[in-house]
């Protein structure tokens, strides 16, 4: 077995490395308190192409693959996570359903501008009645000659604000629902009918909003059906088809995160002195640490291997879930490690595993529940 990352990923992941310590990471804070991420840097996020990690060299993209995608998310976890989550949706949710299942004349029109970051996109499944019941939407595509016409409410969707385009799902048969009543439109910033509502107040993730998504009476052509007229009623399989990769770069994410909070609990536990010695030698501390490594070093093969696999054009659907599943669990009990050791410190706003504690606790959440995951697994587990 060969464990070594190609050289390309390696000098790609220390540009990211780069990148995070000289231009990200002094601005954490600010973006923290500001809930706002600066323009110059959205912008050297697309002169590095990190719009288009996922989208393949013919539509402008890099196609790093699978592990190269996991390799710059687990460098960019290691500051605020809005910077993260600001590329997310483009190489993941937002897109990917465009990749697979769109036409060719829609992968020419919209991959090019997402991957050069022109043009924000975002995936609009998630309502008031439907979450982990991603089946139970209630929003409507109702047919009228060539055109749809979409009415309904999307909530929590991540981007929302500052996407150009986004991935509607919608119910246009609600006798077949998930059975070939669901379809997937591409519907554009403008169109009449489509509108941001509420931004939500979250417990974290600031710098990196969620939105409610409003339509009424918006009308979009049959030609803005994902992959056409000939996938309407399919839209549920494409909304499924593009969790897999989610859930391994959600797990590279917490990973990373995970991983700069061993960092800062090992150098603060080298310098906090108490009983006049550094209380890195204390054992209690020392076995937190010794915690919060094993759980990182096994996240981290989990995922790299079925990183690796998806990129062998392997099904991945246990293994995405079980990736998910262990390393957002995992990034929530270091995170909790780091509170403790850090102490009094670790609960002040001045010091970054406060804000830590509150983002990752949304790991746990979103791109499916941990107790989706579980299911995920044993349905994998148990079916003939």
């Amino acid at each position: 077995m060969d464990f070594e990352i190609p050289e390309n990923l390696r000098i790609m992941q220390d540009t990211i490395r780069r990148f995070v310590n000289q231009d990200l990471e002094p601005i954490s804070q600010k973006v923290e308190e500001e809930d706002h991420m600066p323009e110059e840097i959205v912008q050297q996020m697309r002169e590095l192409g990190l719009f288009g990690l996922s989208i393949p060299e013919e539509y402008g993209g890099l196609g790093i693959g699978t592990l190269g995608e996991c390799l710059v998310y687990e460098e960019l976890s290691k500051t605020n996570a809005a910077f993260r989550s600001r590329i997310g949706t483009s190489n993941g949710i937002g897109s990917m359903g465009i990749l697979f299942d769109g036409t060719e004349e829609q992968k020419q029109k919209y991959l090019p501008r997402i991957a050069s970051g022109e043009w924000t996109s975002c995936f609009a499944l998630s309502e008031p009645e439907a979450g982990s019941d991603a089946g139970n939407i209630k929003m409507t595509a109702d047919r009228d000659g060539d055109s749809f016409v979409l009415n309904g409410l999307k909530h929590f969707i991540t981007n929302g604000d500052v996407a150009d385009i986004a991935t509607v799902i919608a119910l246009t048969d609600k006798e077949k629902k998930t059975r070939g009543g669901i379809t997937a439109f591409v519907v554009e910033k403008g169109t009449p009918g489509f509108s941001v509502g509420t931004i939500e107040r979250k417990m974290g993730l600031r710098g990196s909003h969620t939105c409610e998504l409003i339509f009424d009476n918006c009308r979009v052509a049959v030609e803005q059906v994902i992959g056409g007229a000939p996938l309407i009623g399919q839209g549920f399989k494409t909304a499924m088809s593009v969790l897999d990769k989610g859930r391994l770069t959600l797990g590279a994410s917490a990973l990373g995160a995970a991983q700069k909070l061993l960092d800062l609990s090992i150098e603060y536990a080298k310098q906090r002195v108490q009983f006049g010695k550094p209380i890195a030698q204390f054992q209690s501390v020392g076995n937190m640490l010794a915690d919060m490594a094993t759980e990182i070093y096994a996240a981290r093969q989990m995922l790299y291997h079925a990183a690796w696999l998806r990129d062998q054009d392997k099904k991945v659907i246990r293994e995405a879930s079980m990736v998910k599943l262990f390393c957002t669990e995992m990034a929530c009990r270091v995170v909790d490690n780091a509170v403790q050791i850090f102490g009094g410190m670790g609960y002040m706003k001045d010091f970054p595993v406060e804000r830590f504690y509150r983002d990752l606790r949304l790991y746990r959440l979103y791109e499916g529940t941990s107790e989706i995951q579980r299911l995920v697994i044993a349905r994998e587990l148990t079916k003939d």
